[in-house]
């Protein structure tokens, strides 16, 4: 009888400690997302985005299907490639070798749309 109530005990002790450890997070949990500040532009054939303070131009994917709705909300069709300022979770990734985004070295994967906005920030021109 002492021998079984020791294997229970220890059953309990060991599980307790398997479901308290926490687990790493897969690599797809979004755990910090980036958010990515900057001007974007959308025309016919060019979709670009270079963030507040750097020089760097990049080409844009936007998985979060909202970046060109609202930026055709607030630009008239008349004025395209009319640059806004825009906040954006996404993340930075090397450009496809082939397709419109392929002059470009590095691709901004839009995956949710923060802000958007004629208004550039003076620290952002």
């Amino acid at each position: 009888m002492r021998l079984f109530k020791a294997h229970i005990f220890l059953a309990v002790l060991i599980s307790v400690g398997l479901f308290s450890c926490k687990s790493k997070p897969d690599k797809n949990d979004t755990v910090n997302p980036l958010v990515i500040k900057g001007i974007y532009s959308c025309a016919p054939g060019s979709k670009t985005f270079q963030a507040c303070g750097k020089q760097t131009e990049l080409w844009v994917a936007d998985s979060s299907a909202q970046l060109e709705l609202k930026y055709s909300q607030l630009v008239s069709f008349e004025k395209p490639g009319e640059p806004v300022y825009i906040e954006v979770e996404g993340e930075k990734i090397k450009s496809a070798t082939g397709g419109n985004g392929a002059a470009y070295d590095s691709t901004l994967v839009v995956k949710k749309l923060i802000k958007i906005t004629k208004d550039i920030p003076a620290d952002c021109k």
